[in-house]
């Protein structure tokens, strides 16, 4: 028989960052990666409660209608989600957030629009049950 147990995910990955331009990056030849939670951790689980009862306190506060929220506290929301997936970062510094450390430092990253191709990378990878399997490179 089959053991399915085989197939679990880990809470956490490291996710190889690419810049801008796809290349993947790294910092005295050790990659730039971000630790994250995954899909099967309870930290994810926390974060789809927290966006389900946004999308429901936005509807209940027009009227039982759908509405989407304004770009500002679109990106506001997910800098702030996404700090709380994250566990650490690897090989890289920020100096904009110079002295700020862990949630504090992460939603400031992720807030930084310059580097919008970050927050792409990690929601994306964070989808990826692949990325949690034991012995995956995150990638």
């Amino acid at each position: 028989m089959f053991d399915i147990t085989s197939q679990a995910v880990q809470d956490t990955a490291a996710i190889h960052l690419k810049g801008a331009d796809g290349e993947h990056l790294y910092s005295d030849g050790k990659p730039v990666r971000i630790v994250i939670y995954g899909p099967g951790s309870k930290q994810f689980a926390a974060i789809e409660a927290r966006q389900t009862n946004r999308a429901v306190k936005r509807m209940q506060d027009n009227d039982g209608k759908v509405s989407v929220a304004s770009p500002e506290q679109r990106s506001n929301e997910q800098a702030e989600d996404l700090a709380d997936l994250t566990v650490a970062l690897e090989n890289f510094t920020y100096p904009p957030a110079a002295g700020a450390q862990g949630k504090e430092l992460f939603k400031a990253l992720y807030a930084d629009i310059t580097l919008g191709f970050i927050p792409q990378q990690i929601m994306k990878a964070v989808k990826d049950w692949g990325n949690f399997k034991p012995g995956s490179t995150g990638n």
